[in-house]
């Protein structure tokens, strides 16, 4: 039996897994971590895949209008799937959440997500959009 190349795998676990997002870590078994960057880069290189911060990327397809790849789904939907795949509690911000109860009108233009306590602060880009972070303020005694 023929054995695949690290390129092969990582394809057919891209069209297997049903999220947008993936991360670095989901491949440090299967090679050396030289071996997998390169192998991303590679991905990155022929447009299957988009890269949104430090070790996680996105399913791309080419842009209707430019023919570059762009990501699948939004920054929004794909900052919420990353902050689930890493463990962090991450809700919409303030002026989301007061978009959808119906106190405002005003739809928001930046993607902006309350990590609580939470001391995450990794940068998360499609483009020239990116996430901005609220963190839950304490009153100092």
């Amino acid at each position: 039996m023929k054995r695949m190349i690290l390129r092969d795998r990582i394809l057919r676990s891209l069209a297997l897994r049903r999220g947008e997002v993936i991360l670095r870590d989901y491949f440090c078994d299967w090679g050396s971590a030289s071996q997998v960057t390169r192998t991303l880069q590679s991905l990155l290189a022929s447009g299957a895949l988009v890269r949104l911060g430090y070790g996680v990327y996105a399913k791309a397809r080419p842009s209707a209008l430019s023919g570059r790849p762009v990501p699948r789904q939004p920054l929004e939907v794909l900052a919420s799937e990353t902050f689930k795949r890493l463990d962090i509690p991450a809700v919409p911000g303030t002026s989301l959440q007061s978009y959808f109860n119906g106190s405002t009108t005003q739809i928001p233009m930046q993607a902006v997500f309350n990590t609580g306590d939470s001391r995450f602060n990794r940068c998360l880009t499609v483009g020239a959009r990116s996430v901005r972070y609220e963190r839950n303020q304490r009153a100092r005694a």
